[in-house]
């Protein structure tokens, strides 16, 4: 008797929450009246189910189990572009199972996108300095030219010759070596 009788509560907890969790629309029109005991005649009918069972009346947390589902239709078959764009592939089950590998490859579409842009970054900075390299090459370059031109005997000879109060004269004789003994 307090078996039947925790059933009973159960069975009334069960309905007064899942009042909200039964379906509008198509669903609703499978449900009958027979599935749904109340009054009376449910009290004489549930206490046939819970000691019965019979298979044509399911119980009511059968029912609840079967039509609880957030209007979730099972997953089909074929898809239809009005499906996918309406977003109504989100709300199965399939989609719910591979949530945690959605999850990691957006993490590593996220890591990708992101290493490309640092390569990017390195690569812009790598070829700016490359570019400032040649400038100095070339300003190393031509700075050495006008040095070596400056250099020159001839040159020099010549700045010489300009400034007249120069006391430095260009060598008649070649060079020669002293020998010092030790």
């Amino acid at each position: 008797m307090n078996n039947e009788e925790d059933i009973r509560q159960e069975e009334e907890v069960a309905i007064s929450h899942a009042a909200d969790a039964i379906p509008s629309g198509e669903d609703a029109a499978d449900l009958t009246e027979d599935d749904i005991i109340v009054g009376e005649e449910g009290e004489e009918e549930g206490e046939e189910e819970v000691s019965g069972r019979s298979s044509a009346h399911p119980s009511l947390k059968e029912v609840i189990k079967e039509n609880a589902r957030e209007d979730e239709k099972p997953f089909s078959s074929t898809l239809a572009l009005k499906t996918i764009l309406g977003g109504d592939i989100l709300n199965t089950q399939a989609i719910r199972r591979q949530v945690w590998l959605i999850l990691l490859i957006t993490i590593f579409a996220i890591l990708y996108v992101s290493n490309r842009y640092s390569c990017q970054k390195q690569q812009i900075k790598i070829d700016n300095l490359n570019t400032e390299l040649k400038r100095s090459k070339y300003k190393t370059l031509s700075l050495s030219s006008v040095l070596t031109e400056r250099c020159r005997e001839s040159h020099v000879v010549e700045m010489l010759r300009a400034n007249n109060d120069s006391v430095i004269r260009t060598a008649d004789q070649p060079p020669y070596i002293i020998m010092i003994p030790n």
